[in-house]
């Protein structure tokens, strides 16, 4: 890459580049609102129509480099952009920056709730919600499915994973024989197809159950930090982590915490994953929400830098495609199970449903932002409690 090499040997205007990527990413984690998707189109027009700081295909190279390690993939987006623009410090810089604006927001709204989240108004809002953040899911499980679900055998191995995950077992090991059933299947053929139908009962599957962990800074960072490691595909993903682990296994939440964690993540810009953030104030004010960030968000500077060189390499390895296809259609049945337990707190009586079949319809027909659906949710909610008191 040409501009790579040029940003690499020009120290002269690094400076110069690191204020343009700072303030080009602090705007689009300002209005970075609708998902990964918007991020993804908010960054082609910036950086390849309007600026010409890169060429479509150099773009499509970074974002098939994205799908191929773990973490947010807008955000990593950003970071390539920044390493290509002005190296190491533009790594940093647009990274950080991108991720800035969502964590300030994510912790303000964690101080309003530790504050104000018992009151009537905070959970008639959310009661509307709720709803509207089940129809957002399903419509990227749809959506993401399409695309991931390429063959019989992937349809196997994500029945598979829905079931092992349904049984109690670990995500890790759920991911990681997804990946590799898909990668010896490729290798193999029809041989392999033993693996898939064994991969709930492979020895590291058994004997799973997770023992508690006692709150602290340091446990919360190693978990935030494993999360970011490991995560393919869609942010939604993280959700079935969260749950697993944070409510089921260690009780830190409740399901309801986790359901307003989630609503905090959509309601604002940037990167879902700052989700971490809202749980790190919940559980330890404003340390815990800095080391939850920190915790989620560092692998992704990691794995960028060391893969960015190979990129080219990895884009074109059909072995590496055959390990994502694994991980990515893992990760979407994980996904798909933790749709479900949050659906059934979430669609609570006939308006909630209303509310989220409505949702459906102006995503899949018109495909209204999803920020408005949450608004509109939220409108309805309020619109009742004040009928209520009436």
């Amino acid at each position: 890459m040409s501009s790579e090499v040029s940003s690499q040997q020009d120290p002269a205007s690094r400076g110069r580049r690191l204020w343009e990527l700072a303030r080009l990413f602090l705007k689009l984690g300002t209005i970075g609102f609708g998902g990964p998707a918007a991020h993804l189109a908010l960054m082609e027009a910036e950086c390849v129509r309007r600026r010409r700081w890169l060429t479509h295909g150099e773009f499509l190279d970074m974002v098939g480099a994205t799908n191929l390690i773990p973490g947010p993939n807008s955000t990593e987006l950003a970071i390539h952009i920044g390493r290509l623009r002005a190296g190491g410090p533009g790594l940093v810089v647009a990274g950080a920056c991108f991720i800035l604006p969502a964590m300030l927001l994510v912790m303000g709204c964690g101080w309003l709730y530790v504050t104000y989240g018992q009151l009537p108004q905070v959970g008639a809002l959310l009661y509307g919600m709720k709803p509207a953040i089940i129809a957002i899911i399903l419509q990227a499980l749809w959506g993401l499915g399409k695309s991931a679900v390429k063959s019989v055998m992937l349809a196997v191995v994500g029945s598979a994973v829905v079931v092992g995950n349904v049984c109690g077992v670990e995500e890790l090991v759920l991911l990681a024989s997804a990946a590799l059933v898909s990668l010896a299947w490729r290798w193999k053929g029809t041989s392999s197809r033993n693996l898939t139908l064994a991969l709930p009962m492979t020895p590291a599957v058994l004997g799973t159950a997770g023992v508690a962990v006692p709150f602290g800074l340091w446990p919360m960072f190693l978990f935030f930090l494993k999360v970011g490691a490991v995560l393919f595909g869609s942010g939604y993903v993280l959700l079935a982590f969260l749950r697993a682990d944070l409510v089921d296994r260690w009780h830190w939440l409740s399901e309801a915490q986790l359901f307003d964690a989630i609503a905090v993540g959509q309601v604002t810009p940037g990167p879902v994953f700052t989700t971490a953030t809202f749980i790190g104030y919940l559980l330890g004010g404003v340390p815990g929400s800095l080391v939850a960030t920190v915790g989620i968000f560092l692998p992704a500077f990691v794995f960028v830098a060391i893969s960015a060189p190979l990129l080219s390499r990895l884009r074109a390895s059909p072995a590496a495609g055959a390990f994502l296809d694994g991980l990515n259609v893992a990760s979407l049945a994980l996904m798909a199970v933790v749709t479900w337990h949050l659906g059934r707190s979430a669609l609570v009586d006939g308006l909630t449903i209303a509310i989220a079949l409505v949702a459906v319809a102006l995503l899949l027909r018109f495909r209204v932002n999803s920020m408005w659906l949450l608004l509109g949710g939220a409108v309805v909610g309020l619109v009742l409690s004040a009928g209520s008191r009436v």
